[in-house]
C-alpha cells in the first residue's frame, strides 16, 4: 500500500465516538479516531513496509504514528530515527506504547532509554522509562544490568512523587515491570512497592487508574507468571 492509500484507509475507518475518547486521554490533532483493534487489520495489508512504516510517522497524524509503530520493524531503526521519534510523539500515548516499544526492540534500547529518562522534557523523560519497562519485558535475565535497575528503583523511590505527571506512571509502570519480569529484584521492587505506596497521576477526563505495583506483582507471582517473558512488546 502507498502512503496516500493508508492514510485515507485510516480517514475511513476512523469515528467520532472513538475521536472524542482519545481526545480525553489528551490525543493531539491531527488524528481521525481510529480503534486499535481496527487499525490492526491494515497491519496484515502493510506488513513490515519498513520506509511506509517511517512515513506514516512522520506524518504526525496521532492514528498514522501509532499505526507505523506497528508496522515498523525496530531492528532496521537507527538511533537517529528514534531520536526524531521520541521529539515527534506528542501525547503520551505515542510516547509509552509506540516510540517506547520500538525503542525497546531496538539495538539502541537501554543506551536511549537511560538517556531519555534524563531528559527534563516530560514526553522525552516518560519515553525512557516506557522503554526501559518494555525491554525487561522481553529481555533474557542474562542480558539485563541488575546493579543498574537497582539504583533506578532507588532513583525513582526517592524522586516520584516530585517528578512530572506523566513520569510518576511510567516509573510506577518501572517498577511493576521490574518486580514482574526480573524474578531476583521482585523482593527489592516489592519494597520500593511498599514505600512509594499510591502513586497520583492526573489522567484527565477518563476513569483510568494508576495500578498500586504491590498488588500487581502480587497478582502476576500469584498466577505463577514472574519472571515470563512476551514475544513482543509491540502491540
Amino acid at each position: 500500500m502507498k502512503l496516500e492509500e493508508v492514510m485515507k484507509a485510516l480517514e475511513e475507518m476512523g469515528t467520532e465516538q472513538t475521536k472524542k475518547t482519545f481526545l480525553r486521554h489528551g490525543a493531539k490533532e491531527p488524528f481521525f479516531g481510529v480503534k486499535i483493534g481496527d487499525m490492526k487489520k491494515l497491519v496484515k495489508y502493510i506488513k513490515k513496509d519498513h520506509d511506509l512504516a517511517l512515513s506514516l510517522f512522520h506524518t504526525g497524524n496521532s492514528d498514522a504514528m501509532y499505526l507505523a509503530g506497528l508496522s515498523v520493524n525496530p531492528k532496521l531503526m537507527t538511533k537517529e530515527e528514534l531520536q526524531k521519534w521520541v521529539k515527534e510523539a506528542h501525547w503520551y500515548m505515542i510516547a509509552e506504547s509506540i516510540v517506547g516499544a520500538v525503542a525497546a526492540e531496538s539495538p539502541y534500547a537501554i543506551e536511549l532509554a537511560i538517556e531519555w529518562l534524563k531528559s527534563d522534557d516530560e514526553l522525552i523523560e516518560d519515553c525512557g522509562w516506557s522503554t526501559y519497562s518494555h525491554y525487561l519485558s522481553i529481555a533474557k535475565d542474562e542480558a539485563i544490568d541488575k546493579e543498574e535497575i537497582s539504583k533506578l528503583l532507588n532513583y525513582v523511590e526517592n524522586n516520584i512523587h516530585t517528578s512530572k505527571n506523566r513520569v510518576r506512571y511510567t516509573m510506577n509502570g518501572f517498577v511493576i515491570a521490574v518486580g514482574s519480569f526480573v524474578p531476583s529484584l521482585t523482593v527489592e521492587a516489592m519494597m520500593v512497592g511498599q514505600k512509594i505506596g499510591k502513586v497520583r497521576v492526573d489522567v484527565g477526563d477518563t476513569a483510568c487508574k494508576v495500578p498500586l505495583a504491590t498488588d500487581y506483582i502480587e497478582k502476576v507471582e500469584a498466577k505463577g507468571r514472574l519472571g515470563v517473558k512476551k514475544k513482543t512488546c509491540i502491540c
